[in-house]
């Protein structure tokens, strides 16, 4: 980490000795429209991304939560998804949204619907990565608020319960406000995968269409192996660091006023 810091103040191609140029990457960052587009796109993966596989999480550790024959199985097969590996997963999606011989398209057929182009589609290139996304990662989380509800104490429900509360009521009154450091600690995780988004953008559209779905990472990769630029690549990886270290101070904080601990 030291020598990337280093680095990301000098001009280095790998062939030869890097040249220092001071702040120069640093201000031809800012002035570089990639950049800026990269961030933006990686800002639309997050707003789409951390809401669906949070609720979803949620959604499917309640389902496996149940008391119910086989349910271990259930688990096992949710999660199968999270020690696959990003590129089977990308490929399998990629032939998935195909708008020529897609499943998705074709089951959109059969209700009259006309399927977008998906991965070849500007306007829905990212759509698609972010639902491979959330597919791959949802077992993940499911686990992480799975452990959250098993240590609610059923007294406490069942209190609620006696005393006249709903489903809904106790849900929203009980159930969420103990599980709010599980909810957080899925939140910032989510967040910081989200940030390093790049195998699937890679394998599944390789940053296009026309540039639709590059992020950061990919581009600190160009840079670095592509274009051998390796002291703007290091520049922009500290830059990528910042963020993180900003959004998970303002996380700690918000934590501080919103999470219960019983």
């Amino acid at each position: 980490m030291i020598w990337s810091f280093i680095i990301s103040f000098t001009d280095w191609n790998v062939r030869t000795l890097p040249k220092w140029v001071g702040l120069g990457n640093y201000i031809e960052m800012f002035s570089d429209k990639n950049f800026y587009e990269a961030v933006i796109h990686t800002f639309q993966f997050i707003i789409m991304y951390i809401p669906l596989v949070l609720i979803g999480g949620m959604m499917m550790a309640m389902l496996v939560n149940l008391k119910i024959k086989g349910i271990g199985f259930f688990r096992s097969f949710y999660f199968i998804p999270v020690v696959s590996s990003w590129v089977a997963v990308s490929l399998i999606w990629k032939g998935i949204l195909n708008p020529a011989y897609g499943y998705l398209n074709y089951f959109l057929s059969l209700f009259g619907i006309e399927g977008p182009q998906w991965l070849y589609d500007k306007n829905w290139a990212m759509v698609g990565v972010v639902m491979a996304s959330v597919w791959k990662d949802i077992g993940f989380t499911m686990v992480l608020l799975l452990g959250g509800l098993k240590n609610i104490s059923e007294e406490i429900l069942e209190a609620a319960q006696i005393d006249g509360a709903g489903r809904l009521k106790k849900f929203f009154k009980i159930t969420l406000p103990l599980m709010s450091p599980q909810i957080f600690f899925v939140v910032m995780i989510s967040m910081i995968n989200s940030f390093q988004v790049f195998d699937q953008v890679m394998v599944m559209t390789n940053g296009g269409p026309a540039g639709a779905t590059t992020v950061l990472v990919e581009q600190i990769y160009r840079n670095a192996f592509s274009y051998s630029r390796m002291g703007y690549a290091c520049a922009m990886s500290w830059i990528l660091l910042l963020i993180i270290l900003v959004f998970s101070f303002i996380k700690n904080r918000a934590e501080k006023k919103l999470v219960f601990y019983s």
